[in-house]
């Protein structure tokens, strides 16, 4: 499912929001990096850190989605506050170690047609990586700000590698965790 058809903005939050809409098995937000400096190079995968987890989170999803329907259909409405943002970090800590396990396996993909910028998934606070129930990265392609790679990115060729690279990745990750998959 793609969350949009074309390059026009759609808020952070409204992309988390469709895609639990759709039961999406995983999010991958995907994305051309980057930086002043134009050696800057490499694709990198992101996942949401632990500290993306805090209770203050937790408090505002809730607040957002209602109380309701946020792990699995199960509705935290009416429920003690405190047993509400347990759960939803428990889901959360939950969802950031399957997004680990997905990025590593996009991320050893991507590196087979690409330098990586770390050899490892990185961890940060991105609001589109927030939905407590749904394993999600975010993939940074490269740097357009590089002009070699902004060459690369542009060729049809590199990009349908780059695609096949990812899906590789997502179908080893599923391969790994069948269970995720009759979500």
């Amino acid at each position: 499912v793609l969350i949009r058809d074309g390059d026009y903005f759609i808020p952070l939050q409204g992309r988390v929001i469709k895609a639990r809409k759709l039961r999406a098995d995983l999010f991958i937000s995907i994305h051309a990096d980057s930086f002043t400096n134009p050696a800057a190079r490499g694709s990198s995968v992101f996942a949401l850190s632990e500290r993306g987890a805090t209770s203050a989170s937790a408090r505002y999803l809730a607040k957002k989605e209602n109380e309701s329907d946020l792990i699995g259909g199960v509705s935290l409405g009416g429920k003690d506050p405190e047993l509400a943002r347990t759960l939803l970090d428990l889901s959360q800590a939950a969802t950031i170690n399957d997004s680990i396990k997905l990025g590593k396996h996009v991320l050893t993909n991507i590196g087979q047609i690409n330098k990586l910028h770390k050899n490892h998934v990185e961890q940060a606070g991105f609001a589109v990586l927030k939905s407590p129930d749904i394993p999600s990265i975010l993939v940074e392609t490269a740097f357009i700000s590089n002009p070699e790679e902004e060459r690369k990115l542009k060729d049809s060729s590199y990009q349908d590698k780059l695609v096949d690279s990812i899906l590789s990745g997502v179908k080893k990750y599923f391969a790994n965790n069948p269970a995720l998959v009759s979500r």
